[in-house]
């Protein structure tokens, strides 16, 4: 077979745990596989902007504080040189093209056609436009944008132009099927297709058994019910990459391979983002959810898609459900599911990339 020249285009410089971990595992996954991958390093000084200003205060409802904005620059140099790091094609313009050639352009993970990211909702890039490669897409979302509301022609056409199409989620598959007409296969998000790759040589701090907090704008009913829980196992709450001053302890400026090492380490995990639940799931750690509106589909469909929908939690949840959800390890049928789609995404990518 031969070597396939292959960029993948994502959101690879957003600081955040899970994009940076979906788009490390799938161009390394790429290239475990035998391809000669990199990521496309698309630059844009508007995007730059809108990404560091929500990088240094994320929650727009809490005080931000000189000393609380130094913490979050902290982790985001710690992103910049987890960036250096990536496999990089040649810098362009994200309103132009990559200069090398490539056989093929991968085009996800992560929410990639969502038309509602605040920054990247609609750029041309991410549809396929002025790409000479095949287009391939693998495990594209669109994120908060729902089915319901379906595509107009414009993005319909578009997608109808990609040579190949998978998607993560339920709500993106029905998107992709009423634009196009066909039935695009589910398959696993980078970081659990690819499990493998999140190693970690990070030193942690010494700590007693901890639970990770990750996210940010819990609702009370919530906290209040993790806190019971907590309080009665005897569980210290540690908050990372962002402060909650319900947890016992904030943990911020964790960079990427710390927070990989944190997860893996703890008793349990509660999140409202996707990739919580991934790096719970993954590393088959106890777990309740409560998404917020924006993560809401994605977070509803991944929990469905792995039979754990018990860890997505309401404020109508009862205190037994959290004890249960979060004292015992995932049911070993959720690690069968992601075995399964495993497979199903080994098969989707060993079709389509020759």
């Amino acid at each position: 077979m031969r070597l396939s020249k292959i960029g993948v285009l994502t959101f690879h410089r957003c600081i955040n745990y899970g994009s940076y971990w979906q788009a490390r595992c799938l161009v390394e996954g790429l290239q475990a596989r035998g391809h000669d991958a990199v990521l496309l390093d698309h630059h844009s000084a508007a995007v730059n902007r809108d990404e560091w200003r929500v990088a240094l205060w994320p929650d727009r409802f809490q005080a931000n504080t000189g000393d609380q904005r130094q913490i979050y620059a902290i982790k985001a140099r710690k992103f910049f040189a987890a960036f250096d790091g990536l496999p990089l094609s040649k810098p362009f313009p994200l309103d132009g093209t990559p200069e090398e050639p490539f056989d093929y352009v991968v085009v996800g993970s992560d929410e990639v056609w969502n038309l509602q990211h605040p920054w990247y909702g609609g750029e041309p890039l991410f549809w396929g436009e002025g790409l000479a490669a095949r287009r391939v897409s693998y495990a594209a979302s669109f994120g908060s944008q729902s089915a319901e509301a379906g595509l107009s022609s414009v993005w319909a056409e578009r997608l109808q132009h990609f040579d190949a199409i998978s998607v993560r989620d339920e709500n993106s598959r029905r998107l992709v099927t009423g634009a196009t007409g066909e039935d695009p296969p589910l398959v696993l998000d980078p970081c659990l297709k690819f499990p493998e790759l999140i190693v970690s040589s990070a030193n942690l701090p010494e700590r007693e058994s901890y639970v990770a907090v990750y996210g940010h704008g819990f609702p009370d009913w919530f906290t209040d019910a993790v806190r019971r829980w907590a309080s009665d196992v005897g569980h210290s709450l540690v908050s990372i990459g962002y402060r909650n001053d319900w947890a016992d302890e904030q943990w911020i400026d964790a960079g990427p391979d710390e927070f990989a090492a944190f997860m893996a380490a703890s008793s349990a995990v509660v999140t409202n983002f996707f990739h919580g639940c991934v790096f719970a799931l993954l590393n088959g750690k106890p777990l309740a959810t409560a998404p917020s509106n924006y993560r809401f589909n994605k977070v509803r469909d991944l929990t469905t898609a792995l039979g754990a929908q018990r860890h997505m939690v309401s404020a109508e949840t009862p205190d037994e459900t959290y004890a249960a959800i979060l004292g015992d390890a995932p049911d070993p049928a959720i690690a069968r599911n992601i075995s399964r789609l495993r497979a199903q995404s080994n098969s989707f990518l060993d079709a389509v990339l020759s």
